[in-house]
Order: structure tokens, then C-alpha cells, then sequence
């Protein structure tokens, strides 16, 4: 037993050894940019009044909490993730089901589904941008060609339309990423199960509510989980397409980040508005972490 014991105390050493150089390079990288945004929050630092920074405490927060217009861009964050997520969620489980299924050249499809996601998002914004304008637009033209409209739409000039437009974007690049995630999952679950059910007298869709979702819950937090990040975080879909307008209608909160930052140069509110989004990820992550944890232990029953 003692000898086991020394064995295995000795591999943890040594993997902790291997570890150490990538905890230390994911401490730099990841963790010192944190630190310094949460010591710059509490200082006044404006390169356009103020170049030395000067301790301030609480009062950028107690300035976040007057800002409207993080709060507009944070309420446009939380539709356009919440609205992104549901529906990249409900299209990629239906095109997961489907790929899941035996036909011929399921390979070659199952390539081509996933391209929209490979691709560069700055490069698929600007595609889109293009698809939607209102003077030479693919949509506008076949809405014309079909007569449902007399006149060009200004998609991007509008704000409830351009936030339907970069949705639209957005679902149409990501969703291949939920559906490979959830087929990944469809995969690992036993045909036997069905086959049993089905002699149970279950039809396909008793199947899939008491077998396949049960089952595929925690894939599916994961790929939520990952998406919630991503689109929490969208930056470059939005710049491309539509610089956070019209009149601020799209614009997100990495947006207005990068415009207190870059723009208006103040390093002291801005790293509060990070601190505050890192936070509310942070939150995000532990509350989805319960929820698959709470769905593995059911699962396991």
C-alpha cells in the first residue's frame, strides 16, 4: 500500500511539473490582464485630462450605475445573446437530428454544414453587410422579384432591422457550432435504447423527449455555456456590419468598451465596464456549471 502510495505521489509531481509551464503561461496571458483591469477600476485615468492615474475608489461604478448608455448597450447584449443562443439552439438540435441520421453522402454534408462556422467572422460580417444593403442586396432584390416589397428596405439603417439583420448573421455563422456539439452527443447514445423503447410501443417522439433530451442535457448546457460567452462577447459582427447603429440600436457592450477605451480614452471607467462584463460571465459560468452538474447526477440515476 505504501508503495502505491509513493508511485502515485510521484506521478502527481510529476505532472504538476509538466503542468507548471502552461499555469504560467495562462497566468500571464489570462491573468494579469484581469489584475491590472480590476486596479485600474478603481483609479481615475483619462489621457485626455488626467495622465497620471489618481485614486478614485468606487466611482466608476457609482458612474456606471447613472450611464444609460451601458445600460442601453447591456440590454442589447442580453437580446441579442439570449435571442442568438435560442435559436442556435433549437436549429442546431434539428440539423444535429438530421445529421445524426444514415444517408447517403452524410460525410461530404456534414463538411459543408460546418464551413459557415470555420470561416472569419469580420469576413462573414462584411458578406452580410453587403446582403442586406438596401441599393444592391440579395435580400432586397429577391423580395422585389417576388413582389413582397415595392421598394428597397434599409435593413442596416433602421435599429429593429438591423438588429433582426445581425441575428440573422450571427445564427447563420454559429449555429453549425451548436449542431456538431450536439451531434457529437447523439452519437454517444445507444441504438439499443430506442429499439427497446419502440418494443415498448414508444413513438419517435416519446423517444426523443424521455431518451434523447434527457441524455443530450449535457451537451446541450455545454454548447448554451459556450455560446453565451461568445455572443455575451461579440465584438467584430457588430463593428463590421453596423458600428453599434443605427443610432446606437446595436450597439453591445464590448462596443461601448472599446469606445470609452480607444476613442474617449479613459482607461479607468472603461476597466470597470470590464470588470463588471467579466463578472457577469463569471456568474454565468458557475450557474451553467450547477446545472450540468445537477443534470449528470440525474442523468446518472
Amino acid at each position: 500500500m505504501t508503495n502505491m502510495q509513493t508511485i502515485r505521489s510521484r506521478e502527481q509531481r510529476t505532472a504538476w511539473i509538466f503542468l507548471l509551464p502552461a499555469l504560467l503561461l495562462l497566468l500571464f496571458v489570462f491573468g494579469y490582464p484581469i489584475a491590472r483591469a480590476f486596479w485600474l477600476s478603481f483609479f481615475t485615468q483619462n489621457l485626455g485630462t488626467k495622465l497620471q492615474p489618481v485614486f478614485s475608489g468606487l466611482e466608476n461604478y457609482a458612474r456606471m450605475a447613472g450611464d444609460g448608455r451601458f445600460w442601453q448597450s447591456f440590454w442589447t447584449t442580453s437580446v441579442f445573446t439570449a435571442t442568438t443562443v435560442i435559436l442556435e439552439l433549437l436549429l442546431g438540435l434539428s440539423i444535429a437530428l438530421v445529421l445524426n441520421k444514415p444517408f447517403f453522402g452524410r460525410g461530404a454534408v456534414r463538411t459543408i454544414a460546418i464551413l459557415p462556422w470555420a470561416l472569419p467572422t469580420a469576413l462573414i460580417g462584411l458578406a452580410w453587410a453587403w446582403i442586406f444593403n438596401d441599393q444592391f442586396g440579395v435580400v432586397n432584390d429577391i423580395l422585389l422579384r417576388l413582389g413582397l416589397i415595392q421598394t428597397g428596405i434599409n435593413w442596416l439603417g433602421e435599429p429593429t432591422l438591423a438588429m433582426i439583420a445581425v441575428i440573422v448573421a450571427d445564427v447563420w455563422k454559429t449555429t453549425p457550432f451548436i449542431s456538431i456539439l450536439l451531434l457529437a452527443g447523439l452519437q454517444s447514445i445507444s441504438s439499443d435504447l430506442y429499439e427497446a423503447h419502440a418494443i415498448d410501443g414508444a413513438t419517435p417522439w416519446q423517444s426523443f423527449y424521455q431518451i434523447t433530451l434527457p441524455l443530450l442535457m449535457p451537451q446541450i448546457l455545454i454548447a448554451m455555456l459556450f455560446r453565451f460567452a461568445q455572443a455575451f462577447g461579440v465584438f467584430d459582427l457588430m463593428a463590421v456590419m453596423t458600428g453599434g447603429g443605427p443610432g446606437g440600436a446595436t450597439e453591445v457592450v464590448s462596443l461601448y468598451i472599446y469606445s470609452t477605451v480607444m476613442r474617449y480614452l479613459d482607461f479607468g471607467y472603461g476597466a470597470a465596464l470590464v470588470v463588471v462584463t467579466f463578472l457577469l460571465l463569471i456568474a454565468a459560468v458557475a450557474i451553467a456549471s450547477f446545472l450540468l452538474n445537477k443534470s449528470r447526477i440525474n442523468t446518472s440515476y
